[in-house]
Order: C-alpha cells, then sequence, then structure tokens
C-alpha cells in the first residue's frame, strides 16, 4: 500500500463554467483588461465536481476502470510476478488524497504524477490518511496485518480541549480518572439543566463533529454514548457540554487504540446454526447477484454480523436503539450504532428492527464486495443474543401476525432462506454489538467487549 498527495488538485483541471475577472495591478501592462479563467479555481462551486470529472479521465486513460459500487475506487486486474496469482490493484481517491493497493505500487503512481504533479516526497508508505495512522503489525498467530490508529487525532483533539477548559472562568480541566465514557447512570435526554447560549451551542456542536470522526477512525468504545450525545445539536444543555467533557476525559486516559484488520478466518461454530428447508413459505428464493460484477480473484471472505438493541432504552420517548458490527474475517469494518425510529412493545419486535436494519447494511456491503471483485465464501453470519428472534429466523413453522414487527421479520427470514444470511444465537456476554446499544460502564464486562474489538487499548 503507498499514498500520494496531489498538488493544487483544482488548478489541474479545466474549468467547467464561464467565468471572467478584471486584472488588478499585479498584472502589470495587462491591468484593468478582462480574462476569461480557464482552470478550475477553489471556491468555485463546480471546481470539485470538474477535478474529480478530470481525474476519471486520466485514469480511464491510464487503464484503470471505477468499481460501479463506489465510483471513488478504480480497479485494475494485475498478475502478482512471484507466484502468478490473479488480483484485483485499487487506487482509492479522496478528493487529491489517494491510496494505491498493488503489488508494486509506487509504478501506477507514478505514471499518475506524469499527469498530477504530486507533492514531493508524498509518494510512500501511509503513515497518516484522513487523520489515522496506518501502521503494519505482526500478530500474536504471526499474521501480518494493517493497523488503524486514532490516538493522534484524539490526543489533539483533547489537548484543544485542554487548552479551552483553562481559558473558562476557575481554570477548569478534565478529570483525570474516567473509566467510562459517562459518568454514573446519565442519561442525556433526561437532562434539564439550562440551555447553552449561542457561542457555547456552537462549541458544544463542533466537538460532536470531532467526537462523531472519532468513532469513524475505529472508536467503537464511544460510538453509544456520541450518537446519544448527538440527537442533542439542536437545543444542548449545560448538562450535555460537561458529558462531552466527561468523555474526552476517558478519552485522554485511553487514547492507545487501534483497529487491526485481521485477514485471519474465524473458527465459525456451526452448531449454532441450523438449516431448515423454506420452500413452503417463499418459494425457490436466491440471493440476488449482479449480473455485471467482474470476475473475482483472491482468496475468499467471510462475513460475520453480531446484532443487538436496547429495548426501550431512550428513557423520554422510550425507543429502543439498533446497534451492530460486521466483521469482514476477523476485520470489524462496519459498526453502527442509532435510536430506532419507532417505539417498539417489546424486545421480540426491537431486536428483529435492528436485525433487519443490520442484514440490509450486510446486504449492501455483499454486493460492493463482489463489484470489487472480491468473492465471499457463503451466507453472512448473523449472531444475537435473542433466542426468540434466532428461533423465529430458524423454524419456517413459527408465525408472526403484527405488521409492524411483521415487516422485519419476513425481511430477516427471506434473506436466510435465499441463503444470504443464516442466524445463530450468542452469549450476550460475548455479544460485541452490546458496546454498541447500551452505556456499558467501567469494569470487567466494558474491558471484555472493547478488548474483543479494539487493540493496545488498555496497555
Amino acid at each position: 500500500v503507498n499514498m500520494a498527495d496531489i498538488e493544487n488538485a483544482y488548478l489541474t483541471a479545466p474549468i467547467t463554467e464561464k467565468v471572467w475577472t478584471v486584472l488588478g495591478p499585479e498584472f502589470g501592462d495587462d491591468a484593468g483588461k478582462r480574462a476569461l479563467i480557464v482552470r478550475a479555481l477553489y471556491g468555485l462551486k463546480s471546481a470539485g465536481a470538474a477535478f474529480r470529472n478530470h481525474l476519471a479521465e486520466c485514469m480511464k486513460h491510464l487503464g484503470w476502470a471505477p468499481c460501479r459500487a463506489d465510483r471513488d475506487l478504480w480497479m485494475k486486474a494485475e498478475v502478482r510476478p512471484e507466484d502468478g496469482t490473479l488480483y484485483w490493484a485499487y487506487i482509492l481517491i479522496y478528493v487529491d488524497d489517494i491510496l494505491c493497493v498493488h503489488h508494486d505500487p509506487g509504478v501506477p503512481l507514478a505514471k499518475l504524477d506524469e499527469y498530477f504533479k504530486m507533492k514531493e516526497g508524498s509518494i510512500q508508505v501511509p503513515e497518516f490518511y484522513l487523520g489515522a495512522k496506518l501502521k503494519k503489525t505482526v500478530l500474536p498467530n504471526g499474521v501480518v496485518a494493517w493497523g488503524m490508529s486514532s490516538s493522534k487525532y484524539v490526543q489533539s483533539a483533547v489537548q484543544n480541549v485542554k487548552e479551552y477548559l483553562a481559558t473558562l472562568p476557575g481554570s477548569r480541566a478534565l478529570l483525570k480518572k474516567a473509566t467510562a465514557p459517562f459518568v454514573g447512570t446519565y442519561r442525556p435526554e433526561l437532562d434539564v439543566s439550562p440551555e447553552l447560549d449561542p457561542i457555547m451551542a456552537n462549541y458544544y456542536q463542533s466537538q460532536i463533529g470531532i467526537l462523531r470522526w472519532c468513532v469513524e477512525l475505529g472508536r467503537i468504545d464511544i460510538i453509544t454514548e456520541v450518537s446519544m450525545l448527538s440527537s442533542h445539536l439542536c437545543l444542548p444543555r449545560e448538562g450535555h457540554l460537561e458529558a462531552v467533557f466527561h468523555v474526552y476525559a476517558y478519552l485522554a486516559q485511553h487514547h492507545n487504540a487501534r483497529v487491526v484488520f485481521d485477514p485471519t478466518y474465524p473458527e465459525v461454530d456451526m452448531t449454532a446454526f441450523i438449516k431448515t428447508d423454506w420452500k413452503s413459505m417463499y418459494g425457490e428464493v436466491k440471493e440476488l447477484l449482479p449480473s455485471d460484477a467482474p470476475i473475482p480473484r483472491g482468496k475468499e471472505v467471510d462475513l460475520r454480523l453480531f446484532v443487538d438493541s436496547d429495548h426501550a432504552g431512550e428513557q423520554f420517548t422510550r425507543r429502543s436503539r439498533t446497534g451492530f458490527i460486521i466483521y469482514l474475517n476477523m476485520a470489524p469494518v462496519v459498526w453502527f450504532s442509532k435510536r430506532q425510529p419507532t417505539v417498539e412493545s417489546s424486545v421480540f419486535g426491537a431486536e428483529f428492527v435492528a436485525m433487519k436494519n443490520g442484514i440490509e447494511t450486510t446486504r449492501g456491503l455483499r454486493y460492493k464486495l463482489r463489484m470489487m471483485g472480491v468473492a465471499l465464501s457463503g451466507p453472512t453470519y448473523v449472531y444475537g443474543d435473542n433466542m426468540s428472534v434466532v428461533h423465529n429466523t430458524q423454524r419456517p413453522e413459527s408465525v408472526l401476525k403484527k405488521k409492524s414487527n411483521a415487516i422485519c421479520y419476513h425481511a430477516v427470514r427471506e434473506s436466510v432462506a435465499m441463503g444470504e444470511s443464516i442466524i445463530g444465537h450468542i452469549a450476550s456476554v460475548d455479544n460485541v454489538s452490546d458496546i454498541c446499544t447500551k452505556v456499558v460502564l467501567g469494569g470487567q464486562k466494558r474491558n471484555h467487549l472493547v478488548g474483543m474489538i479494539l487493540h493496545d487499548i488498555y496497555d
């Protein structure tokens, strides 16, 4: 994997609008003349689109094709010279930041450099990408894998908050000890402290944005708390801001966390899954496969979905929370926590809503992987800790008539019937998605769940 950064990106693209200006005194004898602008200047509404389209034309010229599931991911069929392995090479483009996955990534980046000048010294093995530190690591099983750490981003955010607190009356500071993101049994939805003034409300909103990016960079251990605080962006209160400071106190104490993209195949206990004949209920249904998917290259991958809900956990509206984590082999790649849009009267209903959302997300991921030329080994292994839901998705003869729940019920069961998913039970203590639905206080349970997801956090 190599990275690169395009220099003066937008200015490399021709403008797509008709824009003129009057030349200033810095143009010497031409001052006062009207001039047409021919390059996509920064600040023009169409500059980003113009650069993106210009770069896309160059990528096609160099023999790369856009992935149909993500037009900013470019693919090319390659052969590894040392052993003849067929694989897909990738170039990921985020505006002017580029990542190349290739057996010799410097070659395609050097070729691209002939058309789009890269910043000097930017073609290298990645260290930081979009705020995350990337580094190869050797796992205890001897496997070499890439790891993604948000430690530097987190430490910088914590330092900014510390400096801000020092400017407040009384020269405040973060707590020196915080074993969990929230203190005690704090519930943001029940907070009736005074409302923040516009300036402090704006500060609160900016800090939520930073914390949400921490979650994007792998801090799954604060996903529920940040999601709950995000629900109060329109009318934040003093207590909500205090809760934000407590989250930062926790991050200050536990900043060194990594998500490791372990390619090892998981050990799947097939006794947890029951295969039955669903023809009498849903007929000859099969998973819909994209007809225009590229030929798969490389090894197959396993997908696992851990799903959970917190029934009526939101004490003001009594809505439940959906949480799930999707693993590709042993690597967490998707994490999600969000309040459900409806009030469910039973744990059973809340769990089915959560499972439907998780399966729909997994379905999109299965499509994207296939369009990237990645082969899937079989159905997604779905783990839930509610036995009623597991039984109702393993046995065709079970029935459900309540309409609001039946929609989710049939959506999940049809996914099982078509072979896209297979449902099994997992003990609540080992269900990693529990961290995405509940405010788990410090202690052995929290340490166990977080330790199953993140590396180095308690070192």
